[in-house]
C-alpha cells in the first residue's frame, strides 16, 4: 500500500502516511503553454489510498489525472473536502445536481469512498462504488479542550448544525445550543442562543464548514453585546472565501481553528489519524472476509 495526492492535499496525505506506516508516492506537477495540466506519478504499488481535496477546479481536474494514472493498481479514494457537495439536489428548473455530477465522474477508477464531514450524506448515494462518511466532531472538542476554557458554551450557527455542536460537546460534557435569528423588523435581525445565556461565558461556534464566515462574525458582534465573554469559531473545512479570515478576526473572534482538510494557517485539527482508523478497520473486515 502505498499513498498519493494532489498538489493542495500535501500535509495530509504525508501525515496519513505515517499513520499507515506506508510509503508516500512523488508526483511532479506541470502545465503545457495552454495552460493544460500534466502530471506524472512515481512508483505505484498493487494498492494506493489517493487523497485530494476539492478546494478548486484545478484540484478537482488534477484528482481526476491522478485516478486514471494509477488505474493499475486497486485504489480508494480519500476526498478529504468535497467541493460542489453543497449543490446536492436541484433547486431550480435547468441546474445540475453538481454533486452527483462530481461524485460519478470520481468513482471510476476506485473501488470505494471516504469523504470527511460531507455538508449532506445524502451525497454518498450519488457515488457508484461503497462510499462512507467520517466526522471529526470529536476532533474538534479535542481541540477546544486543548484551550482550557472554563465551562464553554458550544453554539451552533443555525438549527441545522446543531447535531454537529452536540457532538463537539460531548467531548467535554459542555452545555450546547444553537443560533436562533429574531426579526425585529424590516432591516433588523437579533442573533441569540435559543435557550442558553452566553453572559459572561467563553462561547464557541461550530459548523462544518466557514465559507464567507458573515453568519458567524454578526453573531459574535451581537454575543459580545449580550455579555459573552471570548467568542471563538471553529470548522472541519476552512473555505474563508472573500476575505473572511479578517471579517472574523475583525469581528471580535478569538481564534479561528479549522481541520486540514483544506489547508491552512489556522489548521489546528488534524484528519489523518481519523481517516487512517477508518481504512485500518475497513481491511481488518476485508480480512475476515477472506
Amino acid at each position: 500500500m502505498k499513498v498519493i495526492c494532489t498538489e493542495k492535499s500535501q500535509i495530509l496525505a504525508t501525515s496519513l502516511a505515517r499513520a499507515l506506516k506506508t510509503p508516500v508516492v512523488e508526483v511532479k506537477y506541470s502545465r503545457f503553454p495552454d495552460g493544460e495540466q500534466y502530471l506524472i506519478a512515481g512508483e505505484l504499488d498493487d494498492e494506493t489510498i489517493i487523497v485530494g481535496s476539492l478546494v478548486d477546479n484545478d484540484t478537482l481536474v488534477q484528482l481526476i489525472l491522478l485516478i486514471d494514472a494509477c488505474d493499475s493498481s486497486h485504489n480508494q479514494l480519500v476526498v478529504p473536502y468535497m467541493g460542489y457537495a453543497r449543490q446536492d439536489k436541484r433547486f431550480r428548473e435547468g441546474e445540475p445536481i453538481s454533486a452527483r455530477a462530481i461524485a460519478q465522474v470520481l468513482s471510476r477508477g476506485v473501488s470505494e469512498v471516504i469523504t470527511v464531514n460531507i455538508h449532506e450524506e445524502e451525497v454518498l448515494n450519488y457515488f457508484s462504488v461503497p462510499a462512507r462518511n467520517i466526522s471529526l466532531a470529536r476532533d474538534v472538542g479535542s481541540y477546544i479542550e486543548l484551550l482550557n476554557l472554563s465551562n464553554p458554551l458550544i453554539l451552533a450557527p443555525d438549527e441545522g448544525a446543531r447535531t454537529f455542536a452536540e457532538q463537539v460537546a460531548s467531548a467535554g460534557g459542555w452545555d450546547f445550543d444553537h443560533l436562533e435569528k429574531t426579526r425585529l423588523s424590516g432591516v433588523e435581525v437579533k442573533m441569540a442562543p435559543k435557550q442558553l445565556c452566553a453572559a459572561a461565558r467563553s462561547v464557541v461556534i461550530v459548523d462544518d464548514i466557514i465559507s464567507t464566515g458573515g453568519t458567524i462574525a454578526t453573531a459574535s458582534s451581537m454575543l459580545y453585546k449580550q455579555g459573552a465573554k471570548e467568542v471563538f469559531a471553529a470548522c472541519v473545512h476552512g473555505v474563508l472565501t472573500g476575505g473572511a479570515y479578517v471579517h472574523l478576526m475583525a469581528a471580535g473572534i478569538r481564534e479561528v481553528i479549522c481541520s486540514d482538510t483544506i489547508e491552512r494557517g489556522c489548521s489546528k485539527i488534524p484528519a489523518a489519524n481519523r481517516i487512517a482508523e477508518s481504512i485500518k478497520k475497513t481491511d481488518v473486515q476485508k480480512h475476515k472476509k477472506v
